[in-house]
């Protein structure tokens, strides 16, 4: 049946970007912003060395599980109305979090968080998608949000030590009410509203079942890992597990009527090549605000809002990276180019931060790799983002956004697990091989052990730079980044 689109106008066009992107920063944020608090909520709650773990766990299960339930719901209900929708839930998850007297309260509302976390991420980005169609205007807006996407760590950790210094743990969690206020107005007055026209697609509920336990069998187990061992038999017998269901998810979507992630999705060359640019970009960067965080506050005795300060610099490359790139490079040398070369730069930043010891200085020592990496994730996330998402069906524009989050959130859970256990091994390893232990060694040992982490994580960008050279189409070849027009009348649009 024909569907008649009205376009939104320029104005109102930037300002769904700046709508998005702050539902996007409060999403990716939140996921460190937390982890700066976890010492004082310990305090004032009263819970367990053994049980902090699941302040962070609780939101990464549920958010990483959820996810393509979550874009698929856009799809079929209106994404103006998911977009709400998720940033109300979000706002009462967060108050609820804020307001929490006990342990159990906490983790609640860290869950409910990211379960509505997984409804808003996807969907600000499958807004974007319907909303830039002008290719020049496209690739700015992906830069932008592309810089959030990357950013969104860093600034947590800045606005975590801030607040929980200056104010109380519990804004860490409140600060997301006034977020999800002043883009709720915004996305009420700005964002267009889709109309649909024909019969309503059904949601594929087998399909969602198996991908949302396959999930979250792949973030809890390498969660488990990281506290447990690689030799628990809950972590390996739950990662066998979502595999099976991996494999039952695949099966079933090419047999579903109505598939909740048809397969040409990710079997198209560019999109499989965005996706896993962004996972193992995801599971590298992880060493960057893991370790240079503990070898900043432990090591050299920097405070919390010191640590947040020390990363400001590669925010500022990142995002000026990132509009290099998507106004300037991406359309010339497209994403086979961009994303290798920011891969590269990746594990050279990795490898600069190899070289730290007790006796280094912010500037140069910390300063230079930290702007390396950041114009790395300024090179990689844009191009990546915007080809994840490129000439997909209006009608899964929801779904193929939240393989993005998907990809980042998975490569995020694969290295953490990953890297702090070769971390740990590392550090056991050296005070084994320099007993006895004085505090002396215990310091080298921690800065060996991160040392390691960081070698390894240059190898995950390696990985990425070779799979991205191989994987991507030549620019010409296929969708191009910068000819490629979504057809405007794919998805009705009208204003108010």
């Amino acid at each position: 049946m024909p569907e008649i689109s009205a376009p939104t106008s320029g104005r109102r066009r930037w300002i769904t970007l700046v709508v998005v992107g702050l539902a996007q920063l409060m999403v990716v944020l939140d996921a460190t912003v937390v982890n700066i608090a976890l010492p004082a909520a310990q305090a004032d709650l009263g819970f367990s060395d053994g049980n902090r773990q699941w302040v962070i766990t609780a939101y990464s299960l549920a958010f990483g599980s959820l996810l393509l339930l979550g874009g698929r719901l856009s799809d079929l209900i209106g994404r103006k109305l998911t977009f709400l929708i998720g940033l109300v839930g979000f706002a009462a998850a967060s108050a609820l979090g804020g307001a929490a007297n006990s342990f159990e309260l906490l983790i609640a509302a860290r869950a409910l968080q990211g379960a509505f976390g997984a409804l808003l991420a996807p969907t600000a980005l499958a807004v974007l998608t319907t909303t830039f169609v002008i290719p020049r205007e496209r690739a700015r807006a992906f830069g932008v949000f592309g810089a959030i996407a990357g950013a969104g760590g860093a600034v947590g950790l800045l606005l975590g030590g801030f607040l929980t210094e200056s104010l109380d743990w519990r804004w860490n969690l409140y600060i997301n009410v006034f977020i999800a206020v002043v883009a709720f107005v915004g996305a009420l007055l700005f964002v267009p509203s889709v109309e649909r026209i024909g019969p309503r697609p059904k949601l594929d509920l087998p399909g969602t079942v198996l991908v949302s336990g396959a999930l979250f069998g792949i973030v809890y187990g390498f969660s488990n890992a990281e506290t447990e061992g690689w030799d628990s038999p809950l972590t390996w017998g739950v990662l066998a597990a979502a595999v099976v269901l991996l494999a039952g998810f695949v099966l079933w979507q090419r047999r579903a009527s109505h598939p909740l992630l048809p397969l040409s999705i990710v079997l198209d060359r560019n999109r499989a090549a965005a996706y896993s640019s962004v996972l193992i970009a995801g599971a590298g960067m992880f060493g960057i605000f893991l370790f240079v965080t503990y070898f900043m506050q432990v090591t050299l005795g920097y405070s919390p809002i010191q640590t947040g300060l020390a990363f400001l610099p590669m925010i500022g490359m990142l995002v000026l990276a990132a509009q290099l790139g998507t106004n300037l490079l991406v359309p010339r040398f497209g994403p086979k180019v961009m994303v290798p070369t920011g891969m590269t730069l990746g594990v050279v930043g990795m490898i600069l931060l190899t070289r730290l010891d007790a006796g280094s200085t912010y500037a140069p020592d910390i300063l230079v790799p930290l702007m390396v990496l950041g114009t790395a994730m300024g090179t990689i996330m844009p191009a990546s983002m915007q080809t994840a998402t490129l000439g997909v069906d209006r009608t899964f524009a929801g779904v193929a956004s939240a393989l993005v989050n998907t990809s980042q959130q998975v490569g995020g859970s694969i290295g953490t697990a990953l890297l702090n256990t070769l971390a740990a091994t590392a550090a056991a390893d050296y005070i084994a091989a320099h007993a006895p232990v004085t505090a002396e060694v215990a310091g080298d040992a921690a800065i060996h052990s991160y040392a390691t982490a960081y070698w390894w994580g240059a190898g995950f960008f390696a990985l990425g730079a070779v799979v991205s050279v191989l994987v991507f189409r030549r620019k010409g070849q296929g969708l191009s980044l910068a000819n490629a027009h979504q057809d405007p009348a794919a998805e009705p649009v009208h204003l108010g």
